[in-house]
């Protein structure tokens, strides 16, 4: 099979399967080391297979730099040109630091960005805002759009954003092409406002947690919750996700389900999972995290198949069954004395930012 492609914006296309780079960050792995070198095995095989965009961010630490040394490797054996890989990056300026950003700040983490990722112009800068109580949000926004102008930025989108505050952007002008946000068969906080926003006013879904740090996995079924160790940080904030919504008798019985759906395509739970969040309005993408070549080609049998309506409606009715979790996207995250927010690093680059 090839990646479906999708268009995010007029003579942009992406791969529907982003290749998601914050396992690759320092911290993000609790139980063992990353063998880079099997990693970068995996990148040449997916760019191979048609899974050519990448997603980073610049507090995902070692991860811009890795991908650019791949691009460089690239352009070293002729076997690149501009375009060839799709790279979405982050800008996340740290929380303490937000009243301090200006212009020349934001312009400096851009151009570090490219010489990071070795591009002419980056993609997709995807902007965050911890905190909505500080001003600045809107006018830090407008320097990525600047910059934008200026030729360092193709396209302008966000990430964690709820619909209030990507609305104020909307308003002020600001170009956003996509909405990376967190969407999943447990967690479905996009679905109350977030998506029906972003369908009218042509910003798409890129869908980042759809398999649950891993959870919505074959080798967990029968697993009771006592017996499950996280293995990264990921894990620690799905478990949670999972408490919040389906509960783990609720999980077990999805686990049950999706496996007899992937049992008719000759597929995994993963690939059904994906499948799932992929065929829904205005999703351009999802994001899977890439830790080694081994579940390269898991990754190539999402396109082997499509869901029917008698299988979209059986899974529908079982999640409708549960709650998800309270608020919009990325409220609890935000909200101070939440669980959620304890396991938030909302402090990355201290020392480059002070």
């Amino acid at each position: 099979m090839t990646a479906e492609k999708y268009e995010l914006s007029p003579g942009y296309r992406i791969s529907r399967v982003l290749n998601g780079c914050w396992q690759l960050s320092q911290g993000h792995s609790l139980d063992r080391e990353l063998d880079f070198s099997d990693i970068r095995k995996a990148f040449y095989e997916l760019k191979e297979l048609g899974f050519t965009t990448f997603d980073c961010a610049d507090i995902y630490t070692g991860a811009e730099e890795f991908i650019g040394s791949f691009i460089s490797e690239l352009k070293q054996t002729g076997d690149y040109h501009e375009g060839d890989i799709q790279v979405h990056t982050k800008y996340v300026p740290d929380l303490e630091y937000l009243s301090k950003v200006d212009f020349a700040f934001t312009e400096s983490i851009i151009d570090r960005s490219l010489m990071r990722l070795n591009k002419e112009i980056l993609d997709v800068v995807q902007f965050h805002w911890w905190d909505y109580e500080v001003p600045g949000m809107i006018e830090t926004a407008g320097h990525l759009k600047a910059l934008k102008e200026k030729g360092k930025i193709r396209n302008v989108a966000v990430t964690n954003f709820d619909t209030e505050h990507l609305a104020m952007l909307v308003d002020a002008g600001i170009p956003v092409v996509s909405c990376q946000t967190q969407y999943s068969l447990f967690d479905r906080r996009t679905e109350k406002t977030l998506q029906k926003y972003c369908s009218e006013h042509g910003i798409r879904l890129v869908c980042y947690g759809t398999l649950a740090g891993g959870f919505l996995a074959d080798r967990y079924m029968g697993r009771t919750r006592e017996s499950v160790v996280p293995e990264t940080r990921s894990q620690v904030k799905y478990l949670q996700i999972i408490d919040d919504s389906l509960g783990w008798d609720g999980y077990q019985k999805l686990l049950q389900l999706l496996h007899s759906i992937a049992d008719v395509h000759g597929v995994s739970v993963s690939q059904v999972a994906t499948r799932y969040i992929l065929e829904q309005e205005d999703v351009a993408a999802a994001i899977i995290g890439i830790r080694s070549s081994a579940h390269v080609k898991d990754n190539d049998r999402i396109f082997s198949f499509r869901l029917n309506e008698d299988e979209k409606q059986m899974i529908r009715s079982l999640i409708d069954s549960y709650p998800t979790p309270e608020g919009e996207p990325f409220e609890l995250e935000r909200t101070p004395g939440s669980k959620y927010r304890s396991i938030m690093h909302m402090n990355i680059n201290e020392e480059e930012q002070s």
